[in-house]
């Protein structure tokens, strides 16, 4: 496939398509218990408790979820959904407190395609506003890694930077805090509920299609999980980047290991299984002093 730019400056430029996302009380409660929130942690799963409350990370949900005003197979090579992965992911929480219900409105926009050779890099981002008032809510900018698509003669490299591409590096020291935390092997199947149901993670037969031995887990998943782990133990944030390096199947354990330097929290989770990391240059900002503990 020819690389032609004016097909990618079309897609930039295409003007973002609104997406509307109402939700509930019952919703927030599902998100936080996909995370692993207990009924032991009251604030996050009794819509009656007075601190009752969303982890932050619910902001990727609308975020990735929001329809898209471009078409991946007409802008790279050997185009399939199976061969797609999440890369990176980059949250910014733009109001606190963030509502447990409401309608939310969402814009995405294509940012960049990038060669890689064997692969390409669709670097998506979304605003959220409330749907009322109009007022920002989060912002998330992330890559989709297409494997078997690249080496159309497209840019290798960002045609800018920003606070959603930093990467960070994890200190040559002990971690000030390891939180641990096993999945469930049923995590994924809870998950999807949230809106991404892509078979992947939870079809034998469509995960091999797509090269791993059995359905894995949602990067968005682990994500969550580790946002939950900075909250509990640094206080809430502004934003947070991590990127995806290796798979994780349910029911492994999750060690979250984390520096802070200041307001910001480096950290990186290891697979306590296997050892291997599966997310690292992870950075989150810190907004606040510690909420509701988990």
């Amino acid at each position: 496939m020819q690389y032609f730019p004016h097909s990618l400056f079309k897609a930039k430029d295409a003007e973002a398509q609104e997406s509307r996302m109402t939700f509930s009380d019952k919703d927030a409660i599902l998100y936080n218990i996909s995370l692993g929130a207990t009924s032991s942690q009251l604030p996050f799963v009794y819509e009656n408790n007075p601190h009752f409350q969303l982890l932050p990370s619910f902001g990727v949900i609308p975020g990735t979820m929001a329809s898209r005003s471009f078409n991946l197979e007409t802008l790279v090579p050997n185009y399939s959904h199976k061969m797609l992965l999440h890369g990176e992911h980059f949250l910014e929480i733009r109001k606190y407190p963030i509502a447990t219900s409401g309608t939310l409105v969402s814009f995405s926009k294509l940012q960049d395609i990038l060669d890689k050779g064997k692969t390409s890099v669709a670097i998506v981002s979304t605003l959220t506003i409330d749907a009322t008032t109009r007022k920002e809510l989060f912002y998330n900018e992330f890559s989709l890694v297409i494997r078997g698509a690249g080496g159309f003669g497209g840019p290798a490299a960002r045609s800018s930077r920003n606070e959603a591409s930093a990467t960070y590096q994890a200190p040559d020291r002990k971690p000030d805090a390891v939180l641990e935390e096993k999945t469930s092997v049923d995590q994924a199947a809870l998950y999807r509920l949230n809106g991404d149901r892509n078979p992947l993670h939870v079809d034998p037969a469509v995960s091999q299609a797509g090269g791993f031995e059995a359905p894995i887990l949602h990067g968005l998943c682990t994500f969550g999980i580790n946002t939950k782990h900075i909250v509990s133990h640094f206080g809430q944030i502004k934003n947070i980047k991590v990127r995806f390096v290796s798979k994780v199947i349910p029911g492994q354990t999750l060690l979250t290991e984390m520096w802070k330097d200041g307001n910001l929290v480096i950290f990186q989770t290891i697979i306590k299984e296997t050892g291997k990391l599966c997310i690292s240059g992870g950075g989150a900002r810190i907004d606040s002093p510690p909420g509701a503990r988990l």
